[in-house]
C-alpha cells in the first residue's frame, strides 16, 4: 500500500490506541479531524494538553480533580461519616450519576491481582486506615468493589482489616439488574441476588 501522507498515518496510529478503536475508526476519526477547520482542531488540542497538565489526584479520596482537594472532598454538605471505596476514579462518576449517595469516596487505584503483581502495598489501603483510624468522625466504609474474584479479594482484606477499628464496613448488594429476565441470568449471579435478599 503506497502512503500518501505519513501524517495521517502518524495520526491513524496514535488513535488506534485509544480504548475501543480499532484501526479503521482511528482512520474514520483522523479523517473527520482533517475535513474540520483549524479552530475545532486548536480547541481539541488544547482539550487534550490540558487534561494531561491541569488534572490532579484529590489528596484527600484520590480521585481526579481540577483542585486539591477535589469538590467532593470540601464540600461541607456531604456526609463525612461514610466513605464509598472504589477501584478507580471513573467509578466516582459513575456512582455519582445516581444521586443515591451523599457521603465521600477513598479511590484505591485498582484492586489486589497478583496475576499482574499489584498487591496491598501497590494500592492506597493504607491511606485508607488513616482516614478511618483519623479524626474524621467515619462511621461506616461502604465497599463498592466490582464482583469479580480480584474485587471480592480486595474487599475481604480491606474488611479483615477495619475489623480492629470502630465502623460499620458495609458492601452494595449486587443482583439481577431491572428489566432482565431470569432466564438469562448466570448463576453466580443468581446465586448472589438470593444471598442479598432484602426485606420487600
Amino acid at each position: 500500500m503506497q502512503i500518501t501522507s505519513e501524517y495521517l498515518e502518524r495520526a491513524i496510529e496514535q488513535l488506534a490506541k485509544l480504548p475501543g478503536t480499532g484501526r479503521k475508526s482511528a482512520q474514520r476519526i483522523a479523517i473527520h479531524l482533517l475535513k474540520q477547520n483549524d479552530e475545532y482542531a486548536l480547541k481539541l488540542a488544547n482539550a487534550i494538553v490540558d487534561l494531561k497538565n491541569k488534572v490532579i489526584r484529590c489528596g484527600v479520596c484520590g480521585t481526579v480533580s481540577d483542585t486539591d482537594p477535589c469538590s467532593i472532598c470540601s464540600n461541607q454538605k456531604r456526609e463525612s461519616s461514610t466513605i464509598c471505596v472504589v477501584e478507580e476514579f471513573n467509578d466516582v462518576y459513575i456512582i455519582e450519576k445516581t444521586n443515591e449517595f451523599r457521603g465521600r469516596y477513598h479511590v484505591l487505584g485498582g484492586v489486589i491481582s497478583p496475576m499482574d503483581n499489584i498487591g496491598p502495598d501497590n494500592l492506597r489501603i493504607k491511606e485508607l486506615l488513616q482516614r478511618v483510624g483519623g479524626n474524621e468522625g467515619i462511621e461506616e466504609v461502604i465497599l463498592a468493589l466490582n464482583p469479580d474474584a480480584e474485587g471480592e479479594a480486595t474487599s475481604y482484606y480491606i474488611n479483615k482489616l477495619l475489623l480492629p477499628y470502630d465502623v460499620k464496613v458495609t458492601r452494595i448488594a449486587y443482583g439481577i439488574p431491572m428489566g432482565t429476565e431470569l432466564e438469562f441470568i448466570d448463576e453466580a449471579t443468581l446465586s448472589r441476588a438470593f444471598a442479598s435478599r432484602n426485606a420487600f
